[in-house]
Formats: structure tokens, sequence, C-alpha cells
């Protein structure tokens, strides 16, 4: 394996540097184009394809429930199409901001290239959202115009200049299949610093903010990819039921066209439609959360992958939250012949940054892969703020081409987060070992992890507390084996009520999206805190493992 750095103080196994006490990408250097020149994420992705194209009868794009597909030909064309009828029919133009409320659909990556190249910021959110939180998100990303569907654009408000496009209408089809006379004299030049999406997470804590990432963030993250990718590999059939608006499957989206592979996806997760998706159309790699490998190995002795031919299938590669190495390992045991890829990653580093490559690697129990091409990485002592060398546990600090450039309109946040060398904090525990493996350890941040979802305490708090029979609620994570963990509330009642458990999962459900659902609660007398008035919520997570 090529090595990035030629320093001899830097070990050739583990990347560690004894100098710096900084870990090093083993892996081949990327090679991004010059960082001048004009270049839009789209433009990289479709240079590419006409670099190395796929033979034309291979569909770029298949939704595994229905057939239906588009072949890479098709494709090509209707991300063009589409991108100048955006400009030539509604006047979308470079710096403004599209805000995309949709579920997995063909029209989505269509949709996010076209805008793209034409230097629109794609802002996507989650269509399970509430009212007040695509509110909030709106307010964060400031969008000119809006995609929806009929079933989520009743969430968008009217106040938008250029309204809501329906993705499932008869005039965004003509959109993307009639290539408009007037466009042919447009021209957009998109430079690499431009802001090229704006994606959601909570950070470490707090309130979702506006992930901002520029097209060099997602071109070198290509070009990263490429660095590692065996350009003989045959042909691959590449499931994601990984939501496209999450940064996992944003990001797994591009990696799948830019290599000339099929992209196929699903709506809704089922597990049926799964196994004769992978039947039917030989997938060979699923792109998944940890609830779906659950899925597939929590039904005992039962094996719910029976009577299906999976022969295809290479690769499972799980991200978004912690996989629990039981259930590795019980998946293992039922499909031998295939690779588990778990990789770590967050929303504000274009997602993976570490992360196995080849049936070697994946081998390695318990380890989440290696460092991507172009990555830097410390651990840090919490206390001290001194790094550590291998083997050590600490917060991983990551540095790189794939970190966001900031949280929009928040300096404080970005502040906090990345520091003033590049460094972003994670709020992660983990080590690197002596081979170079990362293994996460613990989360040192208060989020709750709800089936690979980012579920903020502070969020549900403040809406605990606006209840006027709450005095005072804390909100933890409780161990669930389907979806890694739930928010569970802890609640003091106001003197003389007699609210429920059922009244509380109501009032919150109301307001929030299904995934931010309050599954458990608990009265108790006072929260516990330390003297600064910090909630002290260890001692809320013994308490609940002990008395539930």
């Amino acid at each position: 394996m090529a090595t990035q750095q030629k320093s001899s103080s830097i070990d050739p196994k583990s990347g560690f540097c004894s100098k710096t006490k900084t870990f090093h990408s083993l892996r081949p250097r990327s090679q991004p184009p010059p960082q001048t020149t004009p270049l839009s994420l789209t433009d990289y992705l479709l240079s590419r394809l006409h670099h190395s194209p796929p033979l034309p009868s291979t569909p770029a794009l298949l939704d595994a429930a229905t057939g239906h597909h588009i072949l890479y030909p098709e494709f090509i064309f209707r991300v063009r199409t589409l991108a100048a009828s955006l400009q030539s029919q509604l006047g979308l133009s470079h710096g403004q901001c599209a805000f995309v409320l949709s579920p997995n659909s063909l029209h989505l990556p269509i949709l996010h290239l076209s805008l793209l190249s034409l230097g629109v910021i794609v802002s996507p959110s989650n269509p399970a959202s509430s009212n007040p939180e695509v509110s909030h998100q709106i307010s964060i990303c400031r969008p000119t115009v809006a995609f929806a569907t009929t079933a989520t654009a009743h969430k968008i408000p009217n106040s938008l200049r250029l309204g809501t496009i329906l993705l499932d209408s008869a005039e965004f089809e003509s959109m993307m299949m009639t290539y408009p006379s007037s466009a042919e004299s447009l021209r957009t030049e998109v430079s690499q610093s431009d802001t090229a999406t704006i994606l959601y997470s909570s950070g470490t804590t707090g309130r979702v903010k506006g992930v901002e990432f520029t097209h060099r963030n997602w071109i070198w993250m290509m070009a990263g990819i490429r660095a590692v990718r065996n350009a003989s590999a045959p042909h691959a059939v590449c499931l994601c039921t990984v939501p496209f608006f999450h940064s996992y499957g944003f990001a797994y989206c591009f990696i799948v066209l830019l290599t000339g592979n099929t992209l196929a996806f699903t709506g809704r997760f089922d597990l049926k439609v799964m196994m004769r998706s992978i039947e039917r159309f030989r997938i060979t790699e699923v792109a998944c959360a940890p609830p779906v490998v659950v899925a597939l190995v929590k039904h005992g002795d039962i094996n719910v992958m029976d009577g299906y031919d999976l022969s295809s299938l290479q690769v499972i590669g799980c991200g978004g939250a912690p996989l629990a190495k039981s259930v590795i390992e019980k998946l293992r045991e039922r499909l031998p012949h295939v690779q588990i890829s778990q990789g770590y990653g967050m929303t504000e580093m274009t997602g993976r940054v570490c992360g196995p490559v080849g049936p070697e690697e994946t081998r390695v129990q318990g380890a989440n892969g290696r460092l991507t091409s172009d990555i830097e990485v410390k651990i840090v002592e919490p206390e001290t703020g001194s790094a550590l060398p291998p083997l050590m546990h600490g917060e991983i600090w990551v540095r790189g081409p794939y970190v966001m450039k900031g949280y929009v309109g928040d300096e404080d946040a970005t502040a906090t987060t990345l520091d003033s060398e590049g460094w972003l904090k994670t709020g992660d525990i983990c080590y690197i070992d002596n081979e170079g493996f990362l293994y996460f350890v613990d989360r040192t941040k208060e989020l709750i992890k709800y089936k690979g979802y980012q579920v903020a305490p502070a969020e549900l708090e403040d809406l605990l507390h606006s209840h006027p029979d709450i005095v005072d609620a804390a909100v933890i994570p409780y161990p669930d084996e389907e979806a890694g963990q739930a928010p569970m509330a802890f609640v003091v009642r106001s003197h003389g009520s007699a609210i429920d458990e059922s009244q509380i999962k109501d009032f919150i459900a109301k307001q929030v999206a299904p995934y931010k659902k309050i599954r458990r609660v608990a009265f108790i007398n006072a929260i516990p805190k330390n003297v600064q008035g910090k909630v002290l919520r260890k001692e809320l997570i013994k308490l609940a493992l002990s008395k539930l």
C-alpha cells in the first residue's frame, strides 16, 4: 500500500507520526483537479464518465421496488436538460439555494446534479420532518425555490420567490425530457470554492445546524474513492437503502455514479423487498444503516434470508451509527461469503473518513477500517488536550479536504467544532491500533443515534419544558436492539399535575419527525445536576437501566 508521507518519523504500519503525534492516511494520494480550475461537482463526475464510459446498456438508476430504470445515456441527457430548463424557465442562477423535501426516487440524483451544475446550492431534508422543523431548516438555508412531492409540499411555506416544484408532476418530467432552445447561449461558471450543499446535523449538541460543503469538498471525496478503487473491477449493482438526504446516502449516490455502476434504491425499507431485489437484480453491494443489519439477524434461529438467492451479494456497507459486534458475528455466520464493511464518519466530514478496503480489512474484528486518502487524525485526551499514541483512547479530531466549511450562520458553533488549525472535534472516543485500524469506543457528545438518525436531547428538552405540567426534564439515550438508541425522558411534574406517559409522548410526537419521538418516560422528583447546572446524564442512564 502506498504511503503519503516520506518522513522517517511516520510509522509505515499505523501512520502515526512520533513528532507531531498525528496519524496520517496510508492510502494512495488522491489526484483532484487543480483548485483554481472552475469546476462543479457535476462537471467532475460527468467528465469521469466521459473518460471511462459505462456501456450504453448499463442502468445508471434503478428503482428496486418497481424495476423502473434509467440507462446512462438518458441519465446524462436528463441531468443536462433539467439544468437548462431550470436556468431558462425558472431563472435559477448561481449562488441561489434549492430546498429538497422528497423520499428516494429516480428523480433525486438527476435533480441534485442538475442544480449543482448551475452553481445552485442543494439543501435536502428529511421528508418526515415536521412543519416547525422544515421552517427552521428553511430559515437556515434561505432557499429561492423548493422541490417536493405531492405528499410533502404542504410543509413548504408559500414565501419562496420561485415557489415549489412538484417532482411527481408532468411539468417536472417535461423539464427533464425537453431541452429548451433558449438555453443554448446560457453558460455558468462554478468555482470549486463555491458552496455546493447544506446538509443538516445537530453537531455535537444542540439544535439542528446547516453543514456547509463546497464543490471542492465533494470533488476531493470522489477523488479519494478513485484513488483506492480497482479500475478493472467488474460492473456492480449497488443497492442504497439509506435516504438520499442523509450525508451517507447523498455521498453514496455520487460514488456509485462516478464509477459507472448502477445505483439501485428502495423507498421505505422493507426486508422482503430488499431480499427480492438482491435476487432479481443480482445486487453486489448493499449500503445500509444498522437497523437493516439487525433486521437480517434478529429472528433467532429463523433465517429470514432462506429461500432467496443471495449469491451475487459481495459487500454490505454499514454506517450512520455503530454496529454491535454480536450483530456482525451473526451476519458473518449467515453470509460467510459477504464482506461486512463498517466505516466511521459524520455529516460534518461528507460522511465517511475511515473504512475498510478489500476482504482482508473487513475481516478485522470490531474495526472501522483505515483512514481514507489525505486525512489526518489526532486522538486527544479530553481533559488535558494532549495528543495520544496508538492504542490509547481519546477524542478523535479530524483534518483534511473532506471537512466542512462550517455551520451556516452560526459562528459560535463553528468555532466550537473547528479550531484555528482546521481540526474538527468530533466528540467521539476512539483509538487507532498499531496497524492503523480505527476502533470506535463511545461518544462524549450527547446526541442520541436512533436508527442512524441524530436526535438532540436539547431540542426535545426545550419542547418538554414548554409544557405547563412539566417543571423540569432531561432526555437520555436508552439501549434498543433494533434502533441502537431510543430517546427516553425523565420528567418532573408540576405540583398537583397528573400528566402521564402517553400524554407526554403525544405532546412531543405532534411537534417532531417520527424518529425523534420519545419512546420511554420515567417520572422523577428532581433532575440530577452538577454545581454548574449541567444535567448528569450518566446518572440518569444508570437509573434507567437499573429501574427498567
